[in-house]
This record gives structure tokens, sequence and C-alpha cells, in this order.
């Protein structure tokens, strides 16, 4: 997991865990050290890195050895700086439009920001700490609800709070002076087979490619996002399925993959992807071929296919690719190249295609 809940006071910290993880992530001051800093990182390509008597070594050769020699540590570490950055480009820009707003108001930014953040805040009631601690039972290692009532009201408060914040900088955004992002985002070539699942056109301006794992419960989570997404912009998006088993922590995400590929094979995989995340917990070889027929497969050809593992190098080809790219955790999408790890909100996934639509049409 991305991150762990270590006593029962930290219990807010398990519903940020967005993606299933196999452990290999690094901090983002890890990375930093690692690519030399923010000082270092700021040098372009053809900066000189060091000197050997006559001989200029610069950071694109750097840059070109890590890439060879450790591919995926760079790319973690390129994405940690970037992310570690646009998160303070985004505290810089939401701190100067509160300081403009509550100047026109004659008070201090941070009355203004307590007062508009109360205002859209909506209360939490009993009703919704029995509804989220049903919806997050497993997580709740046995207890009761009167002991984790107080834990759930704390965390669903504070969820609102960051809401309420965020609604009130976006707002001050969209009425305040246009803002531009000009850092770019570090992106990988992630390749694509003719045979790789897809929905969309294939010229679409924005592609979507998941590295997914059935096994994985934020994979199925983001099921729904992914969902809302193509409704969201049609023909604008692609998206592109990539198996990623986790097959030390998911032991069954292997043959699982396997399985959605002899869909695939029959021109059904989007059908039996649903059914295996409708039935994650029963992912054995028996409840694969079961499900086949429902999807509207031919289960003689499925079952021939599934048992005779034809399939099986092309998954482990799909996670040996991931692994270059630095993936650690499922669900992991490239939107257009941009890294975007664990199951995250509509709005992460709307922020970056927004993004991304718009720099289409600067081209």
């Amino acid at each position: 997991m991305i991150a762990a809940m270590r006593n029962l006071l930290t219990f807010a910290a398990l519903f940020v865990l967005l993606a299933c993880s196999t452990g290999a992530e690094q901090a983002v001051g890890g990375a930093e050290q690692a690519a030399g800093g923010p000082g270092a990182a700021a040098q372009g390509p053809q900066d000189a890195a060091a000197r050997i008597g006559d001989r200029t070594v610069t950071v694109k050769e750097l840059d070109d050895r890590w890439r060879q020699n450790d591919p995926a540590q760079l790319a973690q570490a390129t994405q940690a700086l970037y992310d570690g950055r646009r998160a303070a480009l985004e505290d810089l820009i939401a701190t100067m439009l509160i300081e403009e707003a509550a100047k026109a108001k004659s008070v201090t930014p941070a009355q203004y920001a307590e007062a508009e953040i109360t205002r859209r805040l909506a209360p939490v009631t009993d009703t919704d700490i029995a509804v989220f601690y049903g919806e997050n039972r497993a997580q709740m290692q046995g207890r009761p609800l009167e002991q984790m009532v107080e834990l759930i009201r704390k965390y669903l408060v504070d969820q609102r709070r960051l809401a309420a914040r965020g609604a009130m900088i976006a707002e001050l955004r969209q009425a305040g002076p246009a803002v531009r992002v000009l850092i770019d985002a570090p992106r990988q070539d992630v390749a694509v087979a003719a045979d790789d699942p897809a929905i969309g056109p294939a010229n679409a301006p924005v592609t979507l490619i998941e590295f997914s794992d059935f096994q994985c419960p934020f994979c199925q989570r983001v099921e729904p996002t992914l969902k809302q997404i193509q409704a969201k912009y049609g023909d604008r998006v692609r998206i592109v399925w990539k198996d990623f088993p986790l097959v030390q922590i998911h032991p069954q995400a292997f043959d699982a993959a396997q399985a959605g590929n002899c869909a695939r094979e029959q021109g059904k995989f989007w059908e039996y992807k649903d059914r295996l995340f409708t039935n994650q917990s029963a992912l054995q070889t028996d409840a694969l071929k079961q499900y086949a027929p429902a999807a509207g497969l031919d289960a003689q050809k499925f079952n021939a296919c599934l048992d005779s593992g034809k399939f099986a190098p092309k998954v482990q080809a799909a996670l040996e690719a991931g692994g270059r790219l630095g993936i650690a955790s499922t669900p992991t999408t490239f939107i257009n190249g941009r890294a975007l790890a664990g199951a995250q909100p509509l709005e992460a996934f709307v922020a970056i295609i927004d993004e991304e639509l718009e720099r289409a049409t600067r081209r």
C-alpha cells in the first residue's frame, strides 16, 4: 500500500490508500536526492555535469546512462520531483488568490478562507457515519461502529473541509486572472500493441493507458471513474488496458489476466472484465471458466485457451514493460504519457485530461 496505518489514531490515513502496491515506491525526498536535488534537476540536458580532463559530461549523458542502468528508478525519481513541484505551485497559486480575495474584503487571508470554507461545509450526520462504516467495514479490523464513530466523524469532516477548500480555490481561479502552468509533466513513451484492448478512436487527442490487476480492489474502485470519463469526453479520449498482475500479493491475478486475453481473442474483453471485477473474490481457474458463458463467450474455446497458457508470455511482457516504466502499484494510468497512480477521484483525471486537450489546441 502507499501508506500504512500505524495505530488507531492514524485511522484517516487508511482512506487515502488508493493503490495496490508491492511496496517499492520511493519517497519524494529520496527521489530528489537521487536526482541530485532541485537545483540539479533545473539544469538543461546539455548543461555540463562534470569535466574530466578535456571531456565534458552533460546532464543528458547522465540521464541516458541512468535510463540504461535503471529506467524504473529514473522514472520514479523524475515523477516524484515533478509531483512535489506541481504541488508547491498549486499551493502558491492558491495562496496568492486567497490573499487577493481577502484584500478585497478587508480581512486577513485566514479569516477569508475560514469563512468561505465554513459556508460550503455540509454537517456530518449519524447517517453519513453509518453509511461510511458499512462501505468500509473490511478496514475496521472488527471494531464495532460505536468505537469508530468519532474517528469516522473527524475523517469525514476533514475530507469535507478539503473539498470545500478545493471548491473555493476553483471559483477563485475561474474569476481571477488567467493561470497557465508552464512546467510540463514528465511523459513516458508507453507502447500500445495492436491487440491491446481499447475503447475510443486511435486518433483521439488524449489516450489513457491503464495498467491494472483483476484482483486489486483499487483497480475495481477506479472502474466507475473510467466509465464517467468515457461518458464525459466521448471520442476525445481513448482508453487502453494493460495487464499488470501483482503476483506477490495477488496470486490469482496472473491467471485472471490470461483469462482476460482469452476473452479478448473472442472480442469480449470488456464484457468479461466486468464479470471479473464483479466477482473479484473468486478468481480461481474454475471460476474464471464459469464466467465465460455469461459474458457471451464460446466456453469450449475459452477453456482450451486458458488451459493452454498461450497468453502467459503476453502478460509477462506487459509486467516487464510496466516495470521499466517505474510502475510499483495498481492502478497506474498514463494520460498522454503522464503517470497518475492510484484510484484517484474523477477530478484528478479531469484536471489532466483538460490540460492535455488544451495543449492539443495549441499545437
